[in-house]
């Protein structure tokens, strides 16, 4: 299994990179996997968006649809690009600790 090493941290990820368990997800791993997204700095914006999907997750097993995570966060598409540059699925929910969705996040 492939595993991502940073600070000192050995996480086990899939083949694209993404937490294998979510339940050992941190701030602390949201940040070393932030290294990963081209996220320098975790802003108040990134941790919004991040901590509604991870909530989201924990309540319904699955990431939530984008429609729903712009409505309820407030951003519009183009300012989630502009947090998470590899965008909402690939950025945003890596960070998160979630799977690496199947549908249109």
């Amino acid at each position: 299994m492939p595993t991502y090493e940073v600070n000192g941290r050995v996480y086990e990820v899939d083949e694209d990179g993404f937490l294998q368990d979510p339940a050992i997800w941190s701030d602390d791993v949201a940040l070393d996997f932030a290294l990963t997204e081209a996220v320098s700095e975790m802003t108040e914006g990134h941790w919004k968006v991040v901590r509604y999907l991870r909530n989201y997750y924990l309540e319904f097993g699955i990431a939530p649809m984008i429609r729903k995570l712009c409505k309820e966060t407030g951003f519009k598409l183009n300012q989630i690009y502009e947090l998470f540059p590899s965008g909402p699925a690939k950025g945003a929910c890596k960070i998160a600790g979630l799977p690496k969705p199947t549908g249109c996040v």
